[in-house]
């Protein structure tokens, strides 16, 4: 793909990076935290609340050091680089954090764009998951009061599947999202309670679904689907490079300001999903006009 000139052309809060591919898109990956889900003001009142109770002040530049790292890792930068080393170990830290981040996580907001965006593809017959870091228990916390949007998911892969062997930006999870889209639900009578969300999570794999359901004749092969036709939807560099070792190509959601070396490897880079054009990439357009 050639590159272009970033340029703010179209919609306001849209950089364009590079072109489109040729090929039409098929598929769509979207990652969760950040992307989907608004959990960044919990995290920094979250953060915000313990460093005041030690007296020590909040750098917001922390975020950036943190992101897309496991809990265990992203706990010891947090306590080194803010000067609670002696004072609360990372474990601590950690159990103090997610006992509060618990019980403000069931007042989450999807971000602008999610339910117009994620209802269009579906109505549209787009395949869509989320392949995300999250962690099951958080996952499930964050989207009891959203279950219609994310019934609307093909499947789901998390942060402690044990497929992922490795976190972004190895390619890992989005290459685990792709070889679970390859075999498509189709033609379910089955309890309104089993959504497909609800199949992901309780079958580790197809084959360990049809192995208990042999009756079941409600899967049909779709073939390998090319990772060149697939869009991930990232807020994170680590996620958005995972996508392309993947082979994938990325959007990235950020209001970092006009910093490129923040999302240099992004196809394109948009301050909100509400600034997504489909037809850029060969999907279906909008009916509707958001002003």
């Amino acid at each position: 793909m050639a590159m272009a000139s970033p340029s703010s052309a179209g919609l306001e809060g849209e950089t364009e990076r590079v072109s489109p591919p040729k090929g039409a898109i098929t598929h769509v990956i979207f990652d969760f935290d950040g992307t989907l889900i608004d959990t960044q003001p919990f995290y920094t009142l979250v953060q915000e609340r313990i460093l005041s109770r030690f007296g020590k002040p909040y750098d917001p530049s922390i975020e950036a050091k943190l992101m897309g790292k496991k809990p265990t890792e992203s706990a010891r930068i947090f306590v080194e680089e803010t000067g609670l080393a002696g004072l609360l170990t990372p474990e601590g830290f950690l159990e103090e954090r997610n006992a509060m981040l618990t019980e403000l996580f069931p007042s989450s907001q999807l971000l602008p764009g999610v339910k117009r965006l994620v209802s269009h593809l579906h109505a549209n017959g787009i395949p869509m998951c989320v392949a995300t870091g999250t962690y099951k228990h958080n996952f499930e916390v964050l989207t009891q009061n959203h279950g219609e949007t994310f019934a609307m998911m093909h499947h789901v892969v998390l942060g402690d599947d044990p497929e992922v062997k490795k976190r972004k930006p190895a390619p890992d999870v989005f290459l685990i999202a792709l070889k679970r889209f390859e075999v498509l639900l189709t033609n379910v009578v089955v309890s309104s309670l089993l959504t497909r969300y609800f199949l992901s999570m309780v079958f580790s794999s197809i084959k360990s679904f049809l192995s208990c359901n042999k009756s079941l004749d409600i899967f049909v092969d779709q073939g390998n689907v090319d990772p060149s036709e697939v869009l991930v939807f990232e807020d994170a560099p680590s996620g958005v490079a995972a996508a392309k070792n993947a082979g994938m190509s990325a959007v990235m959601l950020s209001d970092a300001g006009p910093d490129a070396s923040a999302y240099k490897q992004a196809d394109q880079v948009l301050s909100s999903l509400l600034d997504f054009k489909p037809s850029h990439w060969g999907l279906p357009p909008f009916k509707d006009t958001v002003i």
